[in-house]
């Protein structure tokens, strides 16, 4: 939960950032700005939709194993592709 948190923070700080550069028409503080917020926005996407699959998977432990079957079946099947 603290890593999200922190990317709670961290996109918080971006858009400070990014404000900032465009109050002081600064190029360099917009773009740092925004790339620290997006980032951050992608951070916090991925560690929800982690939990989400983690909570799924103990809740339902044989549908993740099949799932998980199923994509080695299907990355197998690319691999042996020629």
């Amino acid at each position: 939960m603290s890593g999200k948190i922190e990317d709670t923070v961290k996109e918080v700080a971006g858009a400070a950032e990014q404000q900032w550069g465009e109050a002081t028409d600064s190029p360099r503080h917009r773009v740092r700005g925004a790339a620290r917020r997006y980032s951050n926005q992608a951070s916090y996407a991925a560690r929800d939709a982690a939990d989400c699959i983690k909570d799924q998977v103990q809740s339902n432990p044989l549908a993740g194993l099949a799932v998980a079957g199923a994509v080695g079946v299907f990355i197998g099947f690319l691999l042996g592709r020629k």
